[in-house]
């Protein structure tokens, strides 16, 4: 089996997801065409060698939809011989096109694949194509799905995790996001995003809050009792676990992934084909792949995939020097490693989502970016990104730095 390598990762910075948000003017096909133009042009790329685009999006409608990936291709003036294709396993889209980029190099059906994803939630809102996992009864009553908030909520409850901890989880990431910046940590991969006469509109992740601390936390209401309370969800998932006499409800927006927009893009190829382009080869995919998980707690879906991934690639959770493990909220980060017993200095050293943002079919495509980096800086080896997933599910990466 040909091996398959990360040549190159870039992304937009995270813009505020709303009408006042920096990126709101830039649809979303603009986006993504913005980090492909990148790829292309600081890898002086032959756009015609490049056999495939793959880009994730959580909400493929409006200015997202018939396939936002070819549509890119043509803003970012591509080879017309490059296809494009859009795919969505919600929040885990952006990771599974890396993941399925990596899985034609490594077939041998491809030399030069480019996976990453786009999300404009400032103009295309989460749940605005529906969805029968969401609106059909049939399928929610027997299944027990719940909104993610009150699965947040549920893990939190199930594992012994306080409102102090994700609190304190919470300050923490906006701490490690805010040096990272200050520390110019996301250079290499960060790139500004452009109007058409090519003026800078946003050139850092704009939703960061250093001054947050636990005091200003405290204020904050938890944002999930209401459904879970008065629309009758606590009770829900408590059928599938009987165990517990209440959910105690504690996740807020402090504390769970901000609503951002932004883009991402990871080339990955054949070590041949990097040889006759002149590029190095940045690291190695070892191993990858998404599991399902039980569907009213729902966000738990990480560490069993990192468990997965990592026997495939005959590893240990102790083999990995660097994790990103997706922040949608505290709860989950704090489970996989109480899951994994890894620790908090290994994981999402230079903050996540909870601080910068969750552009959900983004995300997984600028992690990959985020941990390549970190392990360039450090001179570290090994790392791993896995983000929950809607409905049940965890997708994951493993890497070896070449």
């Amino acid at each position: 089996m040909t091996e398959a390598y990360i040549l190159d990762a870039v992304r937009t910075p995270r813009g505020r997801g709303r009408a006042s948000g920096s990126l709101h003017e830039v649809a979303p096909v603009r986006l993504a065409a913005q980090v492909l133009q990148q790829i292309r042009d600081r890898n002086r790329l032959d756009t015609a060698l490049v056999n495939d685009v793959i880009l994730g999006c959580a909400e493929p409608a409006l200015e997202q939809a018939a396939n936002v990936a070819k549509a890119a291709l043509f803003a970012a003036d591509y080879d017309h011989a490059v296809p494009g294709v859009q795919l969505n396993r919600f929040c885990g889209s952006g990771l599974e096109a890396c993941n399925f980029a990596s899985a034609l190099v490594k077939s041998g059906q491809a030399e030069l694949a480019i996976g990453g994803g786009v999300e404009s939630m400032s103009r295309v809102p989460m749940f605005v194509s529906g969805g029968p996992w969401i609106t059909d009864p049939q399928i929610t009553l027997p299944q027990r799905i719940v909104p993610q908030g009150i699965s947040a909520d549920l893990i939190s409850t199930l594992y012994g995790f306080s409102r102090q901890d994700v609190d304190a989880y919470a300050v923490e990431s906006q701490r490690r996001a805010t040096a990272a910046w200050a520390e110019g940590r996301f250079s290499k991969s960060v790139v500004p995003v452009k109007d058409m006469n090519g003026v800078e509109i946003l050139a850092r992740d704009e939703y960061i809050r250093p001054e947050t601390t636990m005091e200003t936390l405290a204020k904050l209401e938890p944002s999930f009792a209401m459904q879970g309370e008065k629309m009758g969800f606590d009770n829900v998932a408590l059928q599938r676990y009987p165990e517990l006499g209440e959910i105690v409800h504690m996740h807020h927006a402090g504390n769970s992934s901000g609503i951002v927009d932004g883009a991402s893009a990871v080339l990955i190829g054949s070590k041949d084909m990097a040889g006759r382009l002149g590029l190095k080869p940045r690291a190695r995919v070892l191993s990858f792949g998404t599991i399902g998980s039980e569907p009213t707690i729902m966000l738990t879906g990480p560490a069993p995939a990192a468990e997965a991934a990592l026997k495939r690639a005959g590893m240990k959770a102790s083999d990995i020097d660097l994790f990103e493990c997706n922040e949608a909220f505290a709860a989950v980060v704090l489970r996989f490693m109480q899951a994994l017993g890894v620790p908090h200095d290994k994981v999402n050293v230079n903050g996540g989502a909870i601080a910068m943002g969750h552009p959900l079919g983004a995300t997984g495509g600028m992690l990959l970016g985020t941990l390549l980096d970190e392990l360039e800086r450090r001179d570290l080896s090994t790392g791993l990104v896995t983000l929950c997933v809607g409905g049940g599910m965890g997708s994951v990466m493993v890497i070896e730095r070449v």
